[in-house]
């Protein structure tokens, strides 16, 4: 019972996480959602309902589902962001040069990930279609 209240405390830090990844450039949207389904899933059926069927944040997880990772475009559009962002903290905002090396480490590391475990997926013709239409 007590770990059903934790991992609906976990999962609703994540969700915050992803929320704010949609306004700062630079935190990343979609893992922190897909650990909230996660969390939910594991937790509160009622929780991961309302959180894929949500209007603005189900799209992230079900493009996802969907694809069964996220397609080249999205893998580097959102690493294009994310080391500007890192960048910009390093060579503008940062002044310890211990936490530079940490925050270029954990870029490196989130690259790694990026490229090499979140499994890259096709484009498939339905996404062709919405895009072409969305223009």
């Amino acid at each position: 019972m007590i770990l059903k209240y934790i991992l609906i405390i976990l999962g609703t830090l994540s969700l915050g996480l992803g929320i704010l990844g949609i306004f700062i450039p630079g935190l990343p949207t979609t893992p922190f959602l897909l650990l909230t389904a996660m969390l939910y899933v594991r937790s509160s059926p009622r929780l991961y309902e309302w959180l894929i069927s949500n209007k603005y944040l189900g799209k992230y997880i079900r493009n996802f589902r969907k694809r069964k990772g996220m397609t080249i475009s999205q893998k580097i559009y959102a690493l294009v962001l994310m080391w500007a962002m890192i960048l910009l903290s390093v060579f503008l905002l940062l002044k310890t040069q211990q936490v530079k090396v940490i925050v270029l480490i954990v870029g490196f590391i989130g690259t790694v990930v990026m490229g090499f475990i979140v499994k890259t997926a096709k484009l498939n013709a339905d996404d062709t279609d919405q895009a072409i239409n969305h223009k």
